[in-house]
C-alpha cells in the first residue's frame, strides 16, 4: 500500500469493532457491498484474510489484531481533532460496551444503568460477561471498559480503582453455622464449602500481561489461616461464578466466601446470613480497565467519569 487510503482504514477500524460487514456499513453510512469491496481490496493489499467468518461474527486474524493499534490510534486522533470539542450526552445515541463479571454486573451495572438513563437517555449500554480474549476486546474497541481487580497490565492500558470490597462467608439461615454465636476457624473448617472456579480466561489474560484478582479471592488468607491452625477444609462443590455460589449456599448447608456487597441483597431478603471471617482477610480492590488512548474520545472520557461517579455512590 504505497499511498494509504484513509477510507479503507476507516472501514478496517469499523470492522474490528463491529465484527460484521452489515453493522460496519450501517455505522459508516455505506452499503454492505461497498464494505465487502473495501475488505477485499485490503485483503489483496496486505496479503491476509484479515477477518474470518465465525459462528458469532467475523473474527480478526493475528495480522488484523497486529494492525489494530497502529490503525485505530491515529484515526482516533484525527477524529478527536475534527470532532466538536464537547460530548453532548443528552442527545447522544452512542453505544457503550462494558465487560463485567458477576460482581460488576450485579453491584455496579444497575446503578450505572440508572445514571446513564438520567444523563444520556438515548445512549445504549451493552454489558457482556467474561468469555476470553479481554485484551483483544479492549484493543479492537469491541469493549470500552472492563470491571476487574487488576494487579498489573500492559502499559497501553489504564486502571482506575473504584471500590474496596470486604469478603464474608455466606450461609443459609437454616445452616448449622448460622446458629453459631461466634464462628471460629474450626467451625468454618468443619463446614462443607462451595468453591468458585478461576476462569481460564483470567489465566489466558495473565499470560499476556494482564494479571487480575477475582472479587472473591482473598490472596490465600483463609488457606494460610487453616495451615497455621493445623486445619483442613472440604470443598463439596465447585461452581463457575459468585452468583451460582450464592444460589447454592441459599439452598444448602454449605458456606461460600463472597464479596459483601454482592451478597448483601441476598442477606437483606433473608436468603443468606453473612459471617465475618474469624481471621485477617484483606479487602479486594475492584476497578475498571481501559485503553489509555481512548480518553482522547470525548464520549469515552465522559463515560469513564460516569463510572467513577457511580462508584463513589457505593
Amino acid at each position: 500500500m504505497s499511498t494509504p487510503d484513509l477510507n479503507l482504514l476507516r472501514i478496517f477500524d469499523a470492522l474490528l469493532e463491529e465484527r460484521s460487514v452489515t453493522r460496519a456499513g450501517k455505522r459508516l453510512g455505506l452499503s454492505q457491498s461497498a464494505v465487502s469491496h473495501a475488505l477485499n481490496r485490503l485483503r489483496h493489499m496486505l496479503n491476509d484474510e484479515l477477518f474470518v467468518r465465525g459462528p458469532v461474527g467475523m473474527n480478526p486474524t493475528p495480522r488484523a489484531l497486529e494492525l489494530a493499534e497502529a490503525v485505530h490510534t491515529p484515526l482516533a486522533q484525527i477524529q478527536a481533532a475534527l470532532a466538536p470539542g464537547a460530548f453532548d450526552p443528552a442527545s447522544s445515541q452512542k453505544r457503550f460496551n462494558l465487560v463485567a463479571g458477576a460482581y460488576g454486573a450485579a453491584v455496579l451495572a444497575p446503578l450505572l444503568v440508572g445514571r446513564l438513563a438520567e444523563r444520556a437517555p438515548r445512549a445504549e449500554l451493552l454489558v457482556s460477561g467474561y468469555a476470553g480474549g479481554l485484551l483483544d476486546l479492549l484493543d479492537t474497541r469491541s469493549a470500552d471498559f472492563a470491571v476487574a481487580g487488576v494487579v498489573s497490565a500492559p502499559d497501553r492500558f489504564a486502571y482506575d480503582p473504584l471500590v474496596a470490597e470486604d469478603l464474608v462467608w455466606a450461609v443459609s439461615p437454616s445452616a448449622p453455622l448460622a446458629a453459631v454465636a461466634r464462628v471460629t476457624l474450626a467451625d468454618l473448617a468443619a463446614t462443607a464449602h462451595i468453591a468458585i472456579a478461576r476462569q481460564a480466561a483470567v489465566d489466558e489474560a495473565a499470560a499476556r500481561g494482564l494479571v487480575s484478582r477475582a472479587s472473591w479471592e482473598d490472596e490465600g488468607a483463609f488457606t494460610r489461616a487453616l495451615e497455621d491452625g493445623g486445619l483442613t477444609r472440604r470443598v463439596a462443590v465447585t461452581v463457575p461464578d459468585t452468583s451460582t455460589a450464592l444460589a447454592v449456599a441459599s439452598r444448602s448447608q454449605m458456606a461460600t466466601l463472597v464479596p459483601r456487597r454482592l451478597a448483601g441483597a441476598w442477606a437483606a431478603a433473608g436468603l443468606l446470613k453473612l459471617i465475618d471471617p474469624p481471621y485477617v482477610s484483606p479487602p479486594v480492590e475492584i476497578g475498571v480497565i481501559y485503553r489509555r488512548d481512548r480518553l482522547q474520545e470525548p464520549a469515552i472520557a465522559w463515560f469513564r467519569d460516569l463510572i467513577q461517579d457511580v462508584a463513589r455512590g457505593l
